[in-house]
C-alpha cells in the first residue's frame, strides 16, 4: 500500500509539473538570452549608436552626405529590433494565432536580411572614406575647409566641407568617426547574421529554445 500511493503521489507530481509549463530550474535561466530578445537588444544598441554617432558626423559640417552620415542605417535596425520585441512577446500565442506568428517571423527574417546588407553597405562607404580622409591636405578658406589629395597637382579634385572653422577636424575628428562607423557597422552586421541565421535554423532545422517543459520523463522542449 505504501508503494502505491508513493507511485500515486510521483504522478500526481509530475502532472503538477506539466500543468505549470516549468521544472523548478527555469526560474533561474537568463530570460533575457532567449530568442530573440537578445538579438532585438543589440540590434538596439547598435542602431542607437550608429545614429548617434551619424548625427556627431552630420553636426560637423552640413555639406556631408547621406552616405558619408549613415542614421538611416541606424535607424532601420531601431525598426528591426523593434519587430524582434514583438516576436518575443507573441512566442508563446496559441497555435490559433499560428499565422500572426509566421507572419512576424517571415518579416523579422526579411529586415535581419535587409539589415545585414545595409551594414556591410555602409562598411564599404564608412572604409572609403576612413581611407580618403586620412590621406587629406586641408587648408583653411574663409569658413570652410578646403581639401585635396595631393596638394602638388594642380587638377586635383578638392573637397569642400563648408561651416568648419577648423580642419583639423576633418582630418582627425571625422576620420575617428569613420572608424568608428566601421566597427559599429561590423558588430551590427554580425548581429543581423546570427539573428537570419537563427530564424533559418528555425524553419529548416530543429532549434529549441532551452526550456524543458514537462518532466525528465517525458524530455519535451518548447519551441520558439
Amino acid at each position: 500500500m505504501g508503494q502505491g500511493q508513493k507511485g500515486s503521489s510521483d504522478k500526481k507530481e509530475a502532472k503538477r509539473k506539466r500543468d505549470d509549463g516549468a521544472t523548478p530550474d527555469d526560474g533561474h535561466k537568463c530570460r533575457v538570452c532567449r530568442f530573440p530578445l537578445l538579438v532585438a537588444l543589440l540590434q538596439l544598441l547598435f542602431g542607437v549608436a550608429v545614429t548617434v554617432v551619424a548625427f556627431l558626423m552630420l553636426a560637423i559640417s552640413p555639406s556631408l552626405l547621406a552616405r558619408e552620415t549613415p542614421h538611416w542605417a541606424g535607424i532601420i535596425l531601431c525598426l528591426v529590433s523593434i519587430l524582434g520585441f514583438i516576436l518575443y512577446c507573441i512566442s508563446n500565442l496559441p497555435d490559433e494565432k499560428a499565422s500572426l506568428k509566421f507572419i512576424v517571423k517571415l518579416l523579422y527574417f526579411i529586415l535581419c536580411t535587409i539589415g545585414l546588407v545595409i551594414s556591410v553597405l555602409v562598411v564599404a562607404f564608412a572604409g572609403h572614406h576612413y581611407s580618403q580622409t586620412s590621406s587629406f591636405f586641408c587648408g583653411q578658406a574663409g569658413e570652410d575647409c578646403v581639401c585635396t589629395l595631393d596638394e602638388d597637382d594642380p587638377i586635383a579634385r578638392n573637397f569642400t566641407y563648408e561651416g568648419v572653422g577648423d580642419c583639423e577636424v576633418i582630418t582627425g575628428t571625422l576620420t575617428l568617426y569613420f572608424l568608428l562607423q566601421i566597427v559599429l557597422n561590423l558588430a551590427q552586421a554580425l548581429v543581423c547574421a546570427v539573428g537570419t541565421f537563427i530564424m533559418w535554423k528555425h524553419r529548416y532545422q530543429v532549434f529549441f529554445a532551452g526550456l524543458q517543459i514537462s518532466s525528465p520523463s517525458t524530455q519535451g522542449w518548447q519551441k520558439v
